[in-house]
C-alpha cells in the first residue's frame, strides 16, 4: 500500500476535478483517491502503478505529472492564458465565426444562409473537442458530464434548425470554461506566491571570502551575510551586527523589529539598513515560511463542511435537472398537445425548452463558489501571520461565541519583570511604582550584582531591569544560595542578602510601611524580594509576570465582536484576578491543572455555538484538543514550530490582536460563501423559470452560467484583500 501524488493540468472547474477523481478511483488497486481543484494535486493510495494513473488521467483528456517542488511562475495575462491552449484558440476563432449570428440573427432577427454557415463552422471547430471529452468521461466513468449535456444540447439545436444557437452554445461554453480556468489559476497563485518571499541565492562566508550560493545548498551552522535591504533566505540566529527587520510577511507584525546578536530571524523577512552575519539554523526546506506554505497547501485540501455539502448537492442537482429536461421535452406534447418542435421563429417548442434546461444544468457556478472563497481566505490569513490548517477550522471559528485564553505566556509575557522598587531613603516613594532615584538605582545595582550569578527566573528579571537602566553592576564574591531563604554575596566588601518577606520577618527588621507594601504585593500575586546590606534593611524589589502590551486591545476587540472571553490559569486566584482586572475579561477560572483546563473548555461549550481555546501549544495541549478550535501563540522560532504542529490555528507573530482579525475573516468568509451559493442557486432557478415559460434561449442560459461562475469566483477572491478593521 503506497501513497502517490500527481499534479493535474487543464482543470477549469471543480466538475473537471471530480471527473478525474472518479476515473482514477475506478482503477484496480486504488483504495483511496482525491483530487483538490484548488491545488491541482491528485492523491492516490493503493497498489497501483504510477503509469496506470497517468494513462487514466490522460485518457480523460488532462495532462499529468508527478508532484515536483518548483518556484512558482507569475500568473499569465488573460490573453496569454487563452492563447496557450489549443482548445481555447479554436474557441476564440469560433467566437469570431458566430459573432455575426449574435448581432444579425439574435438581435436584428436577420435570416441568411451564410450566417448559419458561419455558426456551423464555429460549432465544427469546438464541438468535436467537447464531444470527445464527453465520450471519454462516459466510457471511463460511466457518467454523464457537463460536456455531454452541452453536446446533446448543440446536436438537438442542429436537429431543430437552430444553427446559430448550436454554435453559440458550444463556443460560449468553451470560452466560459477557459475563463473559469483563468480565474482559478489566479486564485491558486495566491498561496504559491508566498514562495517568492525567499530569495533563490544567499551570500555564504567562507575561509576565502564571500560566495554566492543557492539557498538550497545552505546547511545548519553555515555563516551567511545579509546586506541592507535584502530578504533573509533561511531561518537563523544573528552572530554579528544589528538591524531593524520587517517580519510582516511571516508574523503579520506591522512594526519593524530590532534584531541583534543572539536573536532569531525568519526566512522571508526583510532586513533593514544594518548588515547582519547569520548562523543558519535549519535547511531552507525546513524554514518557518516553508512549513507555513506546506501547511496552508494541506489546509486547502481539507474541505470545509459547507464545501462538502455543496459538492453533495451538485452531485444530485445535475441528474435531477437532466430528468426534468427530459420530462419538459416529452410530457407537454404527449399529454397536453403542446408543440414539440418550434412552431415559429420567435416561439419555442418543448424540445427546445428541454434542451435549454440541459444547458441550465451546468453546476459550475455552484461548485466553484465555496473552494475559491476558502482558498482566498486561507491565503489572506497566511499573509497576515495567521496559519489556519483547513476550511473546517475557518468555518468553526465563525461559529465561536466563547474564547478561553490561557494566562501565562498568552495574555502575559510569561517572564517575570521588576514592577516596583522601594528603597530606604527614596526621594519620591510615591512618584511611581518603579522608583527612579539614586537610592533605588543603588538598590537595584547591588541586587543585580549578586543575582547575576544565579540562573533563577527572578534573578534574570532583576539583572534585566538593571541593564535597561544602564546601571553598572559591580563584581560579587562568595555568592551562594541559602536553601529556603534566598541568595547571599559580597559586593564591594558589603554582605548583601536577598530573600522573601517571610525570611526578613524572621531574620532582619524592616519598617512597617515597607512591610505593609510587601504584604499588599503578595495579595496581588506579585513576588516581593527584600534586600539587606550588612544586616540592615535597604529596600524591596517586587517582581511579577507582566501583561502583554497588546492583550488589552485584543480582549477589547474580541468583546466588541460579541465574544465572551474566559481566562484559564493554573495560578492562584489573587494573581489571576489582578491580571483579569487589568484586561477586562468576562470570567476567571484559576488554580487549574492541564486536565482541569480541558474540563473547563468542555463546560463552556454551548449546543448552538463553538468554543475556541488560545494557549502556547505545549502545556495547554489537553485544552487545545478539547476545544472546537485550538489556537496557539507562536512568539519565536521554537514556539512557532511547536504551535504549527499541534494547533488548528496559529498566530505566528505571537500577537493576540491577530485573533480578532481571524474571527472577522472567518465571519466574512462564511457570509461570502452564503452569498455565492444563494446567487448561484438563484440564477439557476431564474433561468429554469424563464426556460419553462419560453423567455430564455440556450445561448442566454450559457452566458448566464458563465457570468455567474465568474462573478462568484471574483467575489470569493475579494477575500484575498481582507484586512479587518483598522
Amino acid at each position: 500500500m503506497n501513497h502517490q501524488q500527481f499534479t493535474i493540468k487543464g482543470l477549469d472547474c471543480p466538475d473537471c476535478a471530480r471527473s478525474v477523481e472518479r476515473g482514477v478511483a475506478r482503477l484496480e488497486g486504488v483504495t483511496l483517491c482525491s483530487l483538490n481543484f484548488t491545488t491541482e494535486t491528485l492523491h492516490v493510495t493503493g497498489d497501483v502503478e504510477p503509469d496506470a494513473v497517468i494513462a487514466r488521467v490522460r485518457e480523460l483528456g488532462y495532462d499529468v505529472a508527478p508532484v515536483v517542488k518548483a518556484q512558482p511562475e507569475p500568473p499569465p495575462t488573460l490573453l496569454r492564458f487563452m492563447l496557450s491552449r489549443r482548445e481555447t484558440q479554436l474557441a476564440l476563432i469560433g467566437l469570431l465565426l458566430v459573432l455575426p449570428g449574435i448581432v444579425l440573427h439574435e438581435v436584428l432577427r436577420w435570416e441568411a444562409w451564410w450566417i448559419d454557415g458561419l455558426a456551423l463552422g464555429g460549432l465544427a471547430l469546438v464541438g468535436p473537442l467537447v464531444a470527445r471529452n464527453a465520450w471519454r468521461t462516459l466510457r471511463t466513468n460511466r457518467e454523464v458530464s457537463i460536456d455531454a449535456l452541452m453536446t446533446i444540447a448543440a446536436v438537438g439545436a442542429v436537429i431543430i434548425g437552430a444553427y446559430v444557437e448550436a454554435g453559440l452554445v458550444m463556443v460560449l461554453y468553451a470560452i466560459g470554461e477557459a475563463l473559469e480556468g483563468y480565474t482559478a489559476s489566479r486564485a491558486r497563485h495566491a498561496i504559491r506566491s508566498l514562495l517568492e518571499l525567499t530569495p533563490p541565492t544567499a551570500t555564504l562566508l567562507t575561509a576565502t571570502g564571500e560566495q554566492v550560493v543557492p539557498v538550497a545548498a545552505l546547511r545548519p551552522g553555515d555563516r551567511i551575510v545579509i546586506k541592507p535591504g535584502e530578504r533573509i533566505p533561511v531561518d537563523g540566529t544573528v552572530a554579528a551586527g544589528s538591524s531593524l527587520v520587517n517580519q510582516a510577511p511571516i508574523t503579520g507584525e506591522s512594526r519593524l523589529i530590532e534584531r541583534g546578536v543572539g536573536d532569531a530571524l525568519f526566512a522571508g523577512t526583510m532586513n533593514g539598513e544594518g548588515s547582519l552575519e547569520v548562523i543558519v539554523a535549519r535547511p531552507a526546506a525546513e524554514s518557518a515560511v516553508a512549513r507555513m506554505i506546506h501547511l496552508v497547501q494541506e489546509a486547502q485540501e481539507r474541505r470545509a463542511p459547507v464545501q462538502r455539502f455543496v459538492d453533495r448537492f451538485a452531485r444530485y442537482y445535475t441528474p435531477l435537472v437532466v430528468a426534468l429536461a427530459a420530462l419538459v421535452a416529452v410530457v407537454p406534447p404527449l399529454l397536453f398537445g403542446q408543440p414539440f418542435w418550434n412552431p415559429a421563429p420567435d416561439t419555442f417548442g418543448w424540445l427546445y425548452r428541454g434542451l435549454a434546461l440541459l444547458v441550465v444544468a451546468c453546476p459550475c457556478a455552484l461548485v466553484i463558489s465555496t473552494p475559491v472563497s476558502i482558498v482566498s481566505a486561507l491565503s489572506a490569513a497566511a499573509r497576515h501571520g495567521v496559519l489556519i490548517k483547513g476550511g473546517a477550522y475557518l468555518e468553526t471559528l465563525a461559529r465561536v461565541k466563547t474564547v478561553a485564553v490561557d494566562k501565562t505566556g498568552t495574555l502575559t509575557t510569561g517572564k517575570p519583570a521588576v514592577v516596583a522598587l522601594r528603597a530606604v531613603g527614596c526621594s519620591a516613594p510615591d512618584a511611581a511604582p518603579v522608583g527612579h532615584c539614586a537610592a533605588c538605582d543603588e538598590l537595584l545595582a547591588l541586587a543585580g550584582a549578586v543575582e547575576r550569578r544565579s540562573e533563577h527566573p527572578l534573578a534574570h528579571a532583576i539583572v534585566s531591569a538593571a541593564a535597561s537602566r544602564g546601571l553598572p553592576l559591580p563584581p560579587a564574591e562568595q555568592v551562594r544560595a541559602l536553601v529556603g531563604k534566598g541568595v547571599q554575596g559580597v559586593v564591594n566588601g558589603n554582605e548583601v542578602l536577598i530573600g522573601s518577606h517571610r525570611v526578613f520577618d524572621q531574620t532582619l527588621a524592616h519598617d512597617e510601611w515597607h512591610c505593609l507594601a510587601a504584604k499588599h504585593d503578595s495579595q496581588l500575586g506579585r513576588t516581593p524580594l527584600m534586600v539587606g546590606v550588612d544586616g540592615r534593611y535597604r529596600g524591596t524589589i517586587t517582581v511579577a509576570d507582566t501583561v502583554r502590551a497588546e492583550s488589552r486591545s485584543a480582549i477589547a476587540a474580541l468583546r466588541d465582536q460579541g465574544l465572551r472571553v474566559v481566562m484559564l490559569t493554573g495560578d492562584e486566584p489573587a494573581t489571576a484576578e489582578r491580571i483579569a482586572g487589568e484586561l477586562g475579561v468576562d470570567e476567571v477560572r484559576a488554580g487549574l491543572l492541564p486536565e482541569d483546563k480541558a474540563q473547563a473548555v468542555s463546560e463552556l461549550r454551548q449546543p448552538d455555538s463553538a468554543v475556541a481555546m488560545v494557549g502556547d501549544g505545549i502545556n495547554d495541549a489537553p485544552a487545545l484538543a478539547s476545544a472546537d478550535v485550538g489556537i496557539a501563540i507562536g512568539a519565536d522560532a521554537g514556539g512557532t514550530t511547536q504551535a504549527m504542529e499541534t494547533a488548528d490555528i496559529t498566530l505566528l507573530g505571537g500577537d493576540l490582536r491577530q485573533l480578532p482579525f481571524a474571527v472577522a475573516l472567518s465571519r466574512r468568509t462564511m457570509r461570502t460563501i452564503a452569498a455565492n451559493v444563494a446567487f448561484s442557486i438563484g440564477i439557476k432557478l431564474l433561468f429554469i423559470a424563464l426556460v419553462l415559460v419560453g423567455l430564455s434561449t440556450m445561448w442566454m442560459a450559457v452566458l448566464a452560467d458563465v457570468g455567474a461562475s465568474l462573478l462568484v469566483t471574483l467575489n470569493g477572491m475579494r477575500l484575498l484583500g481582507f484586512r479587518g478593521q483598522s
